[in-house]
């Protein structure tokens, strides 16, 4: 034992002596951990982190069935196919270890793992500054900077989607400098891991994969020898090959077709399609995500960030261009000065591109925020720059004070706003005016003063979880999460009386004063409004008498001081889901907010799950109006409806005219191009789950390219989309087909995440399968089985009489010997065969009772045919193997 106890303590004299000089930021990380813990119960859930944690238990769920088309399948329909592994899989794994399995403790975990990577992240940003410039408290003013951003700060808690790669970007930055300097393909090759990481977290991690080999080049171009040149280009080779087998690793979307999707992958994420469903209100106007003007990154960093440490970081950046223009090609040496460039570069380079190449940024700047990741260490530069030129003035101490006075009103700042510092706004927005912010940002757009809402409701006993009554929508679903994290004392007070009670409304919505009964605020602005809901019975009541004005959605009843909206039949999905654009233009433009007279008009923005409920099979909602006098008022609906005699008519057409193709839990028709489900009595619930259509062309190259790979185009919609439910007790939902030739069309009718509730796949021209039957009938087949199997002009026709769908849901086999191996593909010749398995109805149909598929052959001479029918897990069906004869 004495050896041991003499080994512990070398040890521990070793670390002690190591950690000694770091003790300022010991003390800062053990305080901040000590904050953290402390507050760690303070926030709520977010809006996308449920959503997030499902989509890694889907990814891990596929991936351990060993089914990476089940995994393509399950998730393109969310564009989660795009999201990496490299740290929501790692903590549903930890999560998994520790056995959690109640929701407070489930969240409160991710919140504190999601908190300590954050903290690791500053850490690496000491380690960084510490390698660049030798100095302690220049070290910890670059950890302090990256920590003390209020945004940041909440942030590091419930966001689980940008706040990883916020500190896996500083470490990859940490990483680069350390390779630079030691020069050795494992440093390359670390560093090459850690940047996939970063990638695999967010698409903008390109940054840095791309400037490494530029830099690498440098020195290759300038290097004193072969060895040197040498070295360089192996390092190169070091850090790629470890970067995008990283990437690849984590990323499973790529694995069947890796060049491709790699594009695919980045244009998807740098354009994201759900940006063009949302909108958000800035500098008092509301736009489309994808349409913000210019200054929009820029300005909301700048408005949301400590004052100090943006001069600090602006006073670096200046520093680093004063210094490369006085010495350019010294400074793109691997010196100091030149991985400066490489951080200003890591900041200046991202906002160029969001704004030349028009790359969407939403919900504030939260897709940017590992901006001040480099920010922080420019901030350091900016310090170690004064404190040079006030050397001379015996003012660098004064530097460090105001420094330090800049971090103190930060802390300040957090503390006032608690828990709610993701709403942080410095002095160069006006935080003093009531309701200014509020008028001209979108405030909280992840929802987490729900949680306050839930507590506040809680107290009261006032909260309704009943889709027909108080909560419904994004609104419900948060609420319910938060309610669901509660401390368990709280949540027992939690009550469900009838009727209508509270519910909770976003600060994008115009509160009626007359209803509020709470009000999250920060800063003297709304954050979310908790109001009584009103009477829809009793509004619906008071339209009876009225006569409606028509409206493509909506029976529109006005009152003096409000609109109510009547539609029946209606199903719940259309409450949930539907949103609204009301522009109201006043007869005096002078009555409007001053941020809106130079338009002649005020747009609001409602979810109908804040204003409205079902009740008795039909939709109300209760709109309030301004109080000044109104000329027009006009609505645009988000999505677009189907009018219900818009979808009578179709069905009508198709019943008359088109093509039945399926009969399943709907009836599928071909008609006018487009797919027409019908159903003639149905429940409105079974209209809830979504739809997914799959269309296989005549001609791969008729696809999209992103689709070529999988041979097919996949669409989803939802019924409140696309359908509409008809007086008469039917519903009726339209799909619009692509104009290329289709030879096949699977459609389903799923739950996210689940099974399909019901399936149908059929070829568009059965005829064509009708008249090989015909052709083959009465002559003596090759092979019997399950399916008799007959040769037609050197294609394989399988027939079976009688037939039904069972019969053809199995997939077939098809494993044709030829009489050369050496005329197999190359990637078939060591198994010895070509495999043509097949779908039936991408190559058959069924008519008139019957089953008929037909495949064709390959040219070469063919020894003999094996072919069947497999169900996964279970084997083969029925099998046949027989000569063909040439």
């Amino acid at each position: 034992m004495a050896p041991l106890s003499a080994a512990a303590a070398r040890l521990q004299s070793a670390a002690s002596r190591a950690l000694a000089p770091h003790w300022g930021a010991l003390l800062a990380l053990a305080l901040f951990l000590v904050g953290g813990l402390a507050v760690l119960d303070d926030y709520g859930i977010a809006a996308d982190e449920t959503l997030q944690r499902q989509t890694a238990e889907a990814t891990l769920g596929y991936l351990s069935n060993g089914g990476l088309d089940d995994f393509l399948d399950g998730l393109s329909h969310r564009h989660n196919k795009f999201y990496g592994m490299a740290f929501e899989a790692p903590l549903l794994l930890v999560e998994r270890a520790f056995r959690l399995g109640d929701s407070r403790g489930v969240y409160l975990f991710r919140h504190l793992l999601i908190h300590l990577f954050f903290l690791t992240g500053g850490v690496f940003a000491y380690l960084l500054a510490r390698r660049l410039f030798g100095a302690r408290l220049l070290a910890l003013l670059a950890m302090l900077l990256f920590l003390l951003h209020p945004r940041l700060y909440a942030h590091s808690f419930f966001n689980s989607t940008d706040m990883p790669f916020v500190a896996a970007f500083i470490i990859a930055l940490y990483l680069a400098h350390r390779a630079f300097k030691r020069d050795t393909l494992l440093a390359f090759a670390l560093l090459g891991v850690g940047v996939g990481i970063a990638l695999n977290l967010r698409i903008m991690g390109i940054i840095i994969l791309a400037a490494v080999p530029a830099l690498r080049a440098l020195d290759f171009a300038w290097g004193g020898g072969r060895g040197e040149r040498k070295r360089a280009l192996l390092t190169i080779g070091s850090f790629a090959l470890a970067s995008l087998l990283t990437i690849y690793a984590l990323l499973p979307y790529l694995w069947a077709d890796p060049a491709r999707r790699f594009i695919d992958w980045g244009v998807t994420l740098s354009a994201h399609p759900y940006a063009n469903t949302l909108y958000a209100l800035y500098r008092g106007e509301v736009y489309r995500s994808s349409e913000f003007p210019p200054d929009y990154l820029s300005v909301w960093a700048s408005i949301t960030s400590p004052p100090f440490a943006l001069l600090l970081g602006l006073i670096g950046a200046a520093a680093i261009c004063m210094r490369g223009a006085q010495t350019f090609r010294n400074a793109l040496r691997n010196t100091r000065l030149r991985f400066g460039l490489l951080t200003l570069g890591c900041v200046v380079a991202p906002i160029l591109a969001v704004i030349l190449l028009d790359i969407n940024v939403y919900d504030g700047w939260r897709q940017a925020y590992f901006l001040w990741a480099p920010f922080s260490v420019l901030g350091a530069f900016g310090l170690q720059w004064l404190t040079t030129v006030l050397r001379r003035a015996r003012l660098s101490r004064a530097a460090f004070a105001v420094v330090g006075l800049g971090v103190a009103a930060t802390l300040a700042s957090m503390a006032l706003i608690h828990p709610n510092q993701q709403t942080f706004f410095n002095f160069f927005a006006d935080r003093v005016t009531q309701e200014h912010l509020r008028s001209q940002y979108v405030m909280d757009y992840w929802g987490h003063s729900h949680r306050q809402a839930v507590e506040w409701l809680s107290d009261r006993a006032r909260i309704l979880w009943s889709s027909s009554a108080a909560i419904t929508g994004n609104s419900e679903r948060m609420s319910r999460d938060n309610a669901e994290f509660l401390p368990e004392s709280t949540r027992e007070r939690i009550a469900e009386p009838p009727g209508y009670g509270a519910f909770a409304i976003g600060e994008e919505t115009r509160a009626r004063p007359d209803l509020a009964l709470h009000r999250v605020q920060v800063y003297g602005n709304t954050l979310l409004t908790i109001e009584r809901k009103p009477d829809l019975r009793e509004s619906y009541a008071e339209t009876l008498s009225q006569e409606p004005t028509p409206n493509a959605v909506f029976e529109v009843h006005r009152a003096d001081d409000s609109l109510t909206l009547v539609k029946e039949p209606c199903a719940p999905s259309f409450v949930d889901e539907t949103s609204f654009r009301l522009r109201i233009t006043p007869v005096d433009a002078g009555d409007l907010p001053a941020g809106r007279r130079s338009k002649g008009f005020d747009v609001q923005h409602y979810p109908i799950s804040q204003r409205g409920a079902m009740f008795d099979g039909k939709c109300v909602a209760s709109i309030p109006l301004p109080g000044y006098p109104i000329k027009e008022i006009d609505f645009e609906w988000s999505p677009e409806r189907l009018d219900a005699a818009a979808a009578r008519d179709a069905a009508s057409r198709a019943k008359a005219e088109g093509r039945l193709l399926a009969r399943s839990a709907y009836d599928v028709y071909m008609s006018d191009g487009q797919l027409v489900y019908v159903q003639e009595q149905c429940d409105p619930l079974e209209t809830e789950q979504p739809f997914r259509v799959s269309v296989f062309p005549e001609r791969v190259d008729d696809l999209p390219e992103a689709w070529r790979g999988r041979g097919h185009e996949r669409f989803w919609f939802a019924f409140h989309q696309r359908g509409a439910l008809l007086e008469e007790g039917a519903c009726v939902a339209l799909f619009p087909l692509p104009d290329y030739p289709i030879a096949a069309i699977r459609t389903a009718q799923y739950i996210e995440g689940g099974d399909d509730l019901w399936e149908a796949a059929f070829s568009t021209n059965p005829e064509r399968y009708a008249a090989a039957y015909r052709a083959v009938a009465g002559s003596e087949p090759l092979a019997r089985g399950a399916f008799d199997v007959h040769l037609l002009n050197g294609d394989l026709v399988y027939v079976k009489e009688p037939c039904g769908q069972a019969d053809t849901e199995a997939r077939f086999f098809l494993h044709v010997v030829p009489e050369r191996v050496s005329d197999l593909p190359e990637a078939r010749r060591d198994a010895g065969f070509g495999n043509l398995d097949f779908r039936f109805f991408l190559n058959g149909a069924r008519f008139d009772g019957r089953c008929a598929a037909r495949v064709a052959l390959p040219p070469y001479p063919i020894a003999s045919v094996r072919t069947g029918q497999f169900v996964g897990g279970v084997g083969e069906i029925w099998r046949a193997e027989f000569a063909v004869g040439r």
